[in-house]
């Protein structure tokens, strides 16, 4: 029987406000499962094509667009941060705890 770890992930990172962004271990926290960030990133890597998962929202720890490779295009990611109102210098996040949003730990 599967747990579906990666639909856990989808529905919080479903959750993330327009114009906010959070992390990999945030959303592990988030769901009782501290140490697995790198699990998240799998899982919103696997969400390709799927417009109901807003990973571009999704960083790393210190706001690095750390999954910007697994988007089409070469600043996809970036522009849909910018698009948001989110300010990205050299693929991190300016003011990034301005725009950090904490899910709630289930």
């Amino acid at each position: 029987m599967e747990d579906n770890f990666f639909e856990r992930v989808y529905n919080i990172a479903r959750q993330i406000p327009e114009g906010k962004v959070t992390s990999y271990g945030a959303i592990a926290r988030a769901l009782g499962t501290a140490r697995s960030a790198r699990m998240v990133g799998w899982a919103m890597n696997a969400c390709h094509g799927r417009d109901d998962v807003p990973a571009h929202r999704v960083v790393n720890r210190i706001g690095v667009l750390s999954g910007k490779h697994h988007f089409e295009g070469t600043n996809l990611m970036q522009q849909l941060l910018e698009n948001e109102g989110i300010e990205v210098i050299d693929n991190q996040i300016v003011d990034f705890e301005k725009h950090f949003w904490q899910p709630e730990i289930s």
